[in-house]
């Protein structure tokens, strides 16, 4: 279907967050996915993602990750600058202010008269951990994670304690974790951290690794599958679906 792009400056705790909402250009009530980005922010594979996932009937919100720590509008280049900032970003921002960001988001959404009360959450890179991270919020009932990064280390700022693998027994909706074999990010001892985590605390989930690097969904770049992207847009399509509608 064809979607309309807004833009939305939302109240959250820390802060004014601005977030790109892609929604299908028709009426009626739709259910909501959060789309967490890598740490470049809004950039356009990123909107391309967003897109695609709007165009089958979700209402779908793209928030600036660390939009307390940039100008409204900042987007880093895939470049060692923009990576070392997003790293930098990353590094500074605590869990805290992503869990306040997402009550913000889903309130936002619940708020509007095109969507429904059903929120869901999708990301990569540290956009799938920030999805990880959502699905401790009971109101998010589904969560598609892509290569996400930083859980299994513990390596991003938070009270102690309230880390995403110490937490993860928290999570109440259906989770969906996807991997690359050959991401340098999360290597095989960590997916296999998280997976056994996942199972001692009796988490609903799913689990796939493929044969990719990270980032393999950009489709910018050399690490680009494009048909596993396919794949994994049709399986997460077919995931939020099921769980949210």
């Amino acid at each position: 279907m064809n979607i309309l792009t807004e833009v939305h400056d939302i109240n959250t705790a820390t802060g004014t967050m601005r977030t790109q909402v892609f929604r299908p250009a028709t009426s009626g009530q739709f259910a909501s996915i959060i789309f967490y980005s890598e740490i470049f922010q809004l950039t356009a594979p990123i909107t391309r993602a967003a897109a695609i996932m709007a165009g089958h009937g979700f209402v779908v919100l793209v928030p600036e990750v660390f939009h307390e720590l940039n100008p409204i509008g900042t987007v880093l280049a895939y470049d060692d600058i923009g990576k070392d900032k997003g790293n930098a970003d990353k590094f500074t921002k605590p869990l805290e202010h992503h869990d306040s960001d997402t009550e913000a988001l889903v309130a936002f959404a619940r708020a509007q008269t095109y969507c429904n009360d059903k929120v869901g959450a999708m990301g990569v890179c540290i956009g799938g951990h920030l999805t990880f991270r959502a699905a401790l919020n009971p109101d998010v009932k589904g969560a598609f994670c892509l290569y996400a990064t930083d859980i299994h280390s513990n390596t991003l700022p938070c009270k102690q304690g309230n880390d995403s693998f110490t937490r993860a027994g928290d999570i109440q909706g259906e989770l969906v974790m996807v991997f690359g074999k050959q991401d340098p990010h999360v290597p095989a001892e960590g997916r296999s951290a998280i997976y056994q985590q996942l199972a001692a605390k009796e988490v609903n989930f799913s689990w796939l690794e493929v044969n990719a690097q990270h980032a393999f969904m950009r489709d910018e770049g050399d690490r680009y599958d494009p048909a596993l992207a396919l794949q994994m847009y049709q399986s997460a399509v077919a995931f939020f679906h099921r769980t949210l509608n």
